[in-house]
């Protein structure tokens, strides 16, 4: 019954979304409109987040009545101080976004005022513990921009029917569901427009179901760990499954994630507070995470997750630097200047705490080319640090339909095999793309735990054999697939073909006597 609820909600949510998109097309392209309206859901949510709490603050203290919403601005900035240090931020009441959004059919500095208000949030938060997370969060959200209009008046009816549309969405109460409607009403959107917005969809959105599985393995035998780890966040869905799959209580010391394209750095923080992570309880930073790594202070990560982007180009030895980088010096090469994917797992093993283990979304060609990734795959195997290799199916990322591997690392293996995985066959066709579903997942993950060999799926292979192959990591040099063809009996085909060949020669000898007579 949950279930059906849920999903009636869900779709619910998606509708709402969908006609805010209809309303707005032809006047917003998608990747843009994506992320205006999460900008709108971000300042409806820290408004109604903010009054809810100010409210059951109130209604403790006996005032039933008091509602934040309707009091005065002068008598709010009182409580400033004391809300930005255990909220994080501070919006007077004529600022949030329910009075915002009741003026606004009639407010013709419209843009001007939304971008007052989002400008009054971000400096709320300076000087406090909570400013690098506020600082620049509504940078995407341009009310100033023509992509919105031609004109301020253009600009300012599509803000309008921007805020009535997010207004209009039942986001229920926010302490039973509010948090699913924002994590769904965000992917809803990133998958209408990661596939068709002029983007490569990949780099932007790890689909739930990939997120689901990955984070699994990561976390598999724990129940709590100290900290969890993206060295490319993107929007944040990797850490914010870790929280889900664990627990945000379980997550002793917080989420840390970087990212390298502003846009999606925005959205990565802006999804941290929709998913009601505090403040204090994540950093994500923006930079070039190969090259200007920003949490030398906080590895090493217990759980590490990550789908880097596929084969970017990225200094490498053209930097002279790197190859005394700590993180890149053990294996004693570089990754190559045109393809930066060992860079990206060379550094999540380098943060990577003792007991840890990070599962990182890979390009299969890393498994098996030569040159400088077979030196650092010879580097990884012969110190032991992989602990598993899954071929996943074709299809299941936006933008591409190659067929990706999962690495799983750990520093502390307890033996010196590495288990290999074929789940390409695991995975139901929905629409255009593949998914895997519940059953997909358990499947793979109770694999990788018992780590035994099972016909056609899955072989524990000694370090040996890795060694004969010339530390080629390809899942099917190890995972004999199933052979599908139709068997044939051969003792009875030959015994067929004689028949038809006794058969041809009666028939042979009976031509043979018809024409016979016939010239005779």
């Amino acid at each position: 019954m949950a279930d059906i609820k849920k999903e009636q909600e869900r779709d619910e949510l998606h509708r709402a979304i969908w006609a805010i998109a209809d309303e707005l097309r032809g006047s917003v392209d998608g990747w843009d409109f994506k992320s205006y309206v999460l900008g709108m859901m971000f300042y409806r949510y820290i408004s109604e987040n903010l009054a809810n709490y100010i409210n059951e603050g109130e209604k403790e203290a006996g005032r039933e009545a008091f509602d934040y919403v309707l009091m005065a601005d002068e008598e709010a900035e009182q409580a400033r101080a004391d809300l930005v240090r255990t909220k994080g931020f501070f919006i007077v009441p004529s600022e949030l976004f329910c009075n915002v959004r009741q003026r606004a059919a009639n407010d013709e500095n419209l843009n001007m005022t939304l971008e007052a208000v989002f400008r009054h949030i971000e400096e709320s938060a300076k000087g406090s513990d909570s400013e690098d997370d506020f600082a620049g969060l509504f940078d995407d959200i341009d009310v100033n921009s023509n992509k919105l209009g031609a004109t301020v008046a253009k600009r300012n009816a599509n803000l309008v029917k921007l805020l009535d549309g997010v207004a209009n969405m039942r986001l229920g109460n926010y302490k039973e569901n509010s948090i699913d409607a924002f994590g769904d009403a965000y992917e809803y959107l990133m998958s209408m427009y990661a596939s068709n917005a002029g983007k490569s969809g990949g780099e932007f959105f790890t689909p739930q179901d990939v997120s689901e599985l990955l984070t699994r393995l990561a976390v598999a035998g724990k129940t709590e760990v100290n900290k969890v780890y993206d060295p490319a966040c993107g929007s944040g869905s990797l850490l914010l499954k870790a929280a889900k799959v664990l627990g945000r209580e379980n997550v002793r010391q917080g989420f840390f994630g970087q990212e390298i394209n502003l846009t999606t750095y925005n959205l990565c923080r802006i999804n941290m507070f929709l998913h009601d992570i505090d403040f204090d309880k994540f950093d994500i930073a923006h930079e070039d995470t190969l090259t200007a790594p920003q949490h030398w202070d906080d590895e090493p990560f217990e759980v590490i997750v990550s789908n880097p982007p596929y084969s970017i180009k990225w200094e490498g030895d053209d930097n002279p630097v790197l190859i005394n980088d700590p993180r890149f010096a053990p294996a004693g090469v570089l990754a190559p200047k045109s393809k930066a994917d060992m860079a990206f797992i060379m550094h999540s093993l380098a943060w990577l705490a003792t007991n840890g283990t990070a599962a990182i979304v890979c390009f299969p060609g890393i498994m098996y080319r030569g040159g400088a990734e077979k030196k650092i795959r010879k580097y990884l195997i012969d110190n032991n640090f992989i602990d598993c290799i899954i071929q996943l199916p074709s299809n299941l990322f936006f933008g591409t339909s190659i067929a990706t591997c999962i690495m799983v690392l750990k520093r502390s293996k307890a033996d010196n095999r590495t288990l290999f995985i074929d789940a390409s066959k695991e995975f139901v066709k929905v629409t255009n793309n593949n998914r895997l579903t519940e059953a997909n997942i358990k499947r793979i993950v109770e694999e990788f735990t018992a780590r035994e060999d099972v016909a056609h799926l899955a072989r524990c292979v000694p370090y040996e054999q890795i060694v004969e192959q010339d530390y080629n990591l390809s899942v099917s040099n190890y995972v004999e697939p199933e052979d599908t063809r139709e068997v044939i009996d051969i003792v009875k085909l030959n015994a067929e073909i004689a028949e038809i060949v006794k058969r041809e020669e009666k028939l042979r000898a009976e031509i043979d006597k018809i024409i016979a007579e016939l010239e005779a």
